[in-house]
């Protein structure tokens, strides 16, 4: 396939608020070896997009330090994990195979070759991501969805959001029959968490607030509290035996406040600090009640691909909130910031 020698990106060439995103007419990148170069059809936004773009992300001894996900920021950087496209061109080394297909990326940078390394980097972040018209990846992360049932747009939201979601619930060790309470249950790993949770056969308690509850229950959620009130009261009445496995991107107040809700031997998981990061709680509630405080970070290899084989029989159903123009990225991250919608934002080069 033939590619032109340039493309439309969105880039930043210093962290700080949505005015530093700059579109640009940039060279279209060469896939190296072992690489693959996708067209992108469409490119999904997370919150990690507004916390690299802030360098929010802090640094071990240095929490205020200016960071993107896992340490200083290459500039300029384009941001974009979340990848559906087509392959058009591979490097040195690489299946010609792919040549042509419809894919998903998995955007994680790894410590090792292995099922389960762990993620240390990000596409987006530590990388160059999809916020362009052209992206390379590994070719080996580079997943055919050919035969998905899946819109482009609903594969771009599976990345970041459902690979965080299937993450949690699989470190978490969720089982059927268990109760799983979804905190931050309108946003997009939130949503991913409840369908991922009920698919596995949990019984789901999920946390909202408004007009968005009514979306939460359509997701799957069996009980869906109101977070305008008193929280853990209210899982406490709709759940007295306790709570299994919390899954969390929230944390602050509610993992201290929360962390009695666990039965004997429960998981609290945390991927996010959208309450506050900063968390005190009472130790005797851990080690007399043998409960684990689990943090997780994204997926593994292994989790992703179960992710890929969900989404290519259709098992899942993102929700899509809008999509913008490539153009309009700093709008839809101000539009993300304001987190008044539910499901995900999607951008289309």
């Amino acid at each position: 396939m033939s590619t032109p020698e340039t493309m439309r990106a969105v880039r930043m060439h210093r962290h700080g608020g949505p005015e530093v995103l700059q579109v640009a007419e940039v060279a279209v990148p060469a896939p190296g070896p072992g690489e693959a170069l996708v067209r992108v059809a469409a490119v999904a936004l997370n919150n990690t997009d507004l916390w690299t773009r802030e360098g929010a992300y802090g640094r071990p001894g240095d929490p205020a330090a200016l960071s993107g996900w896992r340490g200083p920021v290459d500039f300029p950087r384009t941001q974009g994990a979340d990848v559906a496209g087509q392959v058009v061109a591979v490097g040195a080394g690489a299946d010609a195979g792919l040549v042509g297909l419809r894919v998903v990326i998995d955007p994680a940078s790894y410590d090792g070759d292995g099922p389960d390394a762990h993620p240390v980097g990000l596409m987006g972040s530590e990388r160059d991501g999809g916020y362009a018209g052209y992206v390379t990846a590994p070719a080996d992360q580079v997943h055919d969805m050919t035969g998905s049932p899946l819109t482009d747009d609903q594969l771009a939201t599976l990345p970041t959001a459902y690979g965080t979601a299937l993450g949690m619930i699989e470190r978490g060790g969720l089982r059927e029959g268990e109760t799983a309470l979804v905190s931050g249950a309108s946003g997009g790993v939130g949503l991913a968490l409840v369908q991922l949770a009920r698919a596995r056969g949990g019984r789901v308690l999920a946390i909202s607030s408004g007009d968005k509850i009514a979306a939460v229950r359509d997701a799957g959620a069996d009980v869906v509290v109101d977070r305008a009130h008193d929280v853990v009261e209210q899982v406490r009445s709709t759940a007295p035996d306790g709570v299994d496995v919390v899954l969390d991107v929230v944390a602050g107040d509610l993992l201290g406040d929360g962390l009695p809700l666990l039965r004997e031997g429960g998981r609290w998981v945390v991927a996010g600090a959208l309450g506050g990061h900063e968390v005190a709680f009472d130790v005797r509630r851990l080690y007399l009640h043998n409960a684990q405080v689990v943090g997780s970070s994204m997926h593994t290899r292994a989790h992703f691909g179960l992710l890929m084989d969900l989404a290519r029989r259709g098992e899942i159903e993102p929700v899509v909130a809008a999509t913008f123009p490539l153009e309009d990225a700093a709008r839809a991250q101000e539009e993300l910031a304001r987190r008044a919608h539910v499901g995900k934002l999607v951008l289309r080069p």
